[in-house]
């Protein structure tokens, strides 16, 4: 919340205690009151006060920031010398706490009005921020005019006022707010210059030790300003005022607009070619300006490779280089606004550093995918639904250089012999780029996102992807080592089902999961991670799928997870699942059960091997137990169609068995297709080697609600006839299933 524009706010802070800020505070109030004849308020907002301002000024106060905090009723209506406490000089105070016995809890947004209340009433208000920038003192100084800094000429004392100057210009704050102040400046500690060019701050002004007067002050319980006006620590006081108030206040409230001459180019962040600034907005320029300033006083792309060699640093650079993009905009755009300033900033930052226009969309919980046909075309899924963004690149050169930083790191390359790759970000989400000059119209970029944490089985129920029932066969068949295959169409949300299923897994189990892009996100102790390698610069040293599902049957699995199959890895995950490492799992690109048989007849056609069509299919009907069939629908949500059981050969043709399905019923009010799940009252044929283990399934797995309108059990299923419920008793452990409906 803004404050009357009309109120000077001066904040006080202190890179180290006992330099005395508490003692300024106070004494400074009242010089600017003496010497304006204004009105003018001391706020103690110190996070660790204990009450040293209410001695400092001898007054108990009337109401505490501390008591405001819980104020039920309304400021407005309340006498202001109610509020306040009124010094003999004519100075105003308002305390944090009563004493050290309570401390100050206060939000951000509810000092910010106390600030805005009171900025109504005082033309000056002077505020004791102390030395912990926590977020209220931080809220302070967000509104405040002017920070002065008070430090002393001690090394210590200089070296953490450094850190206090390096947090405000991380934090943004324009470095012509900062005021600097030397206090109990004497002729054996450092010199005002030396400290000066330390903090790289010019000072307002040197206050004298003078511990004599001071201490008179405290006694008498009033500021020496007021107890002792011709002392020379008194007159460096109404020196720092003058300063302050004779012009560096109205230069600070300044907002007018910057009116930036346009260069002619704009180099890449690595110094690489330069982009034509040809129709681009003032703005954009003024952007384009501050990163070539950030190339030319900072080493860039040094930076960027000590943060990917010691991730430890990756904060200190950020840090270090918002530090350099705030100084250079209040250069080149000394009068910009505050909110509008804090925006550039984080813009030019995650530009430089991190993924641009991207990384507001990467935060955005709703937005699902997101998809970039060049540089002004940047596409999000939401809901289901794809709409235009508002947000654009500046360039093409300006997406690719974001395109090599995902890649990068992952010891991939984009280039124009090998203009397409497939990545991922670091937590975990899907990465396609393609550049030119097979994407004609500029680099194309698909992210994938994943939820944190995944999704869980809950949260599928919860969804309306999947019935409970479901949900608890699953588990049964994961849990007891069936091979699992998940089909699906693309963005059907295979892998997030997979990651699902996966957390079925006992956790004694050793895992090997295979991928492209590692995108699993297992939760066991005991899982190896493998992901595939490029080809070289010189097209050599490739290392695919087959290659690694080859390897991990070396490496003592239990159980081998292959993120997808798309080529003849499929053959050599078959051979996996066949070969005594069950409960394996993978998924394909297929629109239903049926197709998900041909499609891996079809991939392992394409391992090479000369294999005939019976051999293939008895690999499949050996291998697979259950096909679990996911889909996005047309109105962006997504369902578990079927579950389907892989029951052997008849004849030539794999024979398939559908144990559960989603029936569409058709679309409500909001055009969203609704429907039911069923189980068909097919009892899968493994039932009795599980029932034989002593595994107990309940019989309401295969049962319909009756209160879902679904068709009785026992329908008629393809491929496959139905067992009668009269024969489920006969199976150890199956309860006889009920007709329902």
């Amino acid at each position: 919340m803004a404050i009357n524009p009309n109120c000077n706010l001066i904040a006080v802070v202190g890179g180290k205690g006992g330099v005395g800020k508490s003692v300024f505070a106070a004494n400074f109030a009242c010089t600017i009151m003496n010497e304006l004849r204004s009105q003018v308020l001391l706020i103690d907002a110190d996070a660790k006060s204990v009450g040293d301002q209410n001695v400092i000024m001898g007054l108990k106060p009337q109401k505490t920031l501390k008591e405001l905090a819980s104020f039920q009723g309304s400021l407005n209506s309340q006498p202001m010398n109610t509020l306040v406490t009124m010094h003999q000089s004519g100075l105003a105070y308002l305390g944090a706490v009563r004493g050290p016995e309570e401390s100050l809890n206060i939000s951000p947004d509810l000092l910010g009005k106390l600030l805005d209340f009171f900025g109504r009433a005082f033309k000056y208000v002077v505020v004791d921020v102390g030395t912990d920038l926590g977020p209220a003192q931080m809220a302070v100084l967000q509104e405040a005019t002017a920070i002065m800094i008070v430090t002393t000429p001690e090394v210590l004392v200089v070296t953490q006022t450094q850190r206090l100057v390096n947090e405000l210009l991380s934090a943004t704050f324009p470095k012509d707010m900062f005021q600097l102040v030397i206090n109990k400046a004497s002729p054996t500690g450092l010199s005002p210059q030396t400290i000066s060019n330390q903090l790289q701050l010019p000072f307002l002004g040197i206050i004298p030790q003078d511990e004599a007067t001071s201490m008179m002050s405290l006694q008498k319980y009033t500021p020496f300003v007021i107890s002792s006006p011709k002392a020379p620590i008194t007159a460096a006081y109404y020196d720092v005022a003058r300063k302050l108030t004779g012009g560096v206040l109205q230069r600070l409230k300044t907002t007018a607009r910057p009116k930036p001459t346009p260069p002619p180019a704009a180099a890449s962040a690595d110094g690489g070619s330069s982009v034509s600034t040809q129709g681009m907005d003032s703005r954009t320029l003024l952007k384009i300006r501050i990163h070539n300033e950030l190339i030319r006083t900072v080493d860039l792309k040094k930076l960027l490779v000590d943060g990917k060699q010691d991730e430890n640093k990756e904060k200190e650079v950020r840090e270090k280089t918002k530090r350099e993009i705030t100084l250079i905009v209040d250069r080149e755009a000394p009068d910009s606004p505050r909110e509008e300033r804090s925006k550039l900033i984080k813009e030019v930052l995650e530009e430089a550093l991190g993924l641009g226009p991207l990384e507001d969309l990467l935060a955005d919980p709703d937005v699902t995918e997101i998809m970039v046909n060049g540089n002004k075309r940047v596409f999000v899924e939401k809901s289901g639904k794809v709409q235009l963004s508002p947000v654009t690149f500046t360039s093409n050169d300006h997406l690719r250089r974001i395109i090599e930083r995902i890649v990068t790191p992952l010891g991939r390359q984009i280039n124009d012999s090998t203009p397409y790759v497939d990545a991922r970000l670091k937590d975990g989400s899907r990465v396609n780029a393609v550049i030119e000059p097979l994407a004609i119209d500029g680099p194309a970029l698909t992210i994938r996102k994943f939820k944190k944490g995944g999704i869980t089985a809950e949260k599928y129920i919860g969804y309306g992807s999947i019935t409970k029932n479901m949900i608890d066969f699953l588990r049964i068949c994961v849990e007891n080592g069936l091979n699992v295959v998940i089909s699906g169409g693309t963005g059907s949300g295979k892998t997030s089902l997979l990651n699902m299923l996966s957390s079925f897994i006992p956790s004694n189990e050793r895992v090997i999961t295979v991928e492209d892009a590692a995108e699993l996100q297992l939760q066991q102790e005991h899982v190896v991670r493998l992901e595939t390698r490029p080809a070289s610069m010189e097209g050599s040293n490739a290392i695919h799928i087959r290659d690694l599902i080859k390897n991990a049957l070396r490496m003592r699995p239990d159980r081998i997870i292959v993120g997808e199959c798309r080529d003849g890895a499929a053959l050599d995950m078959l051979q996996a699942m066949n070969t005594g490492h069950d409960g394996s799992m993978t998924t394909t690109h297929a629109n239903s059960p049926r197709e998900c048989v041909a499609r891996l007849e079809t991939l392992c056609m394409m391992s090479g091997m000369d294999l005939p069509m019976r051999a293939i299919r008895e690999q499949i009907a050996g291998a697979v137990n259950l096909i679990v069939q996911i889909s996005r629908l047309s109105d962006g949500s997504r369902k578990i169609l079927s579950i389907t059981e892989v029951a052997g050969m008849q004849g030539d043709v794999v024979t398939l068995a559908e144990i559960f399905r989603f029936k569409e019923t058709g679309y409500d009010k909001n055009r969203r297709i609704q429907g039911v799940f069923q189980a068909t009252g097919t009892i899968p044929s493994f039932i009795q080697k599980l029932s034989d283990k002593g595994v107990v399934i309940p019989r309401e797995i295969f049962a319909n609600d009756p209160n879902a309108g679904n068709p009785a059990v026992g329908a008629p299923t393809q491929n496959k006839p139905p067992i009668p419920a009269a024969m489920a008793p006969k199976m150890p452990g199956i309860p006889p299933v009920k007709k329902s409906g």
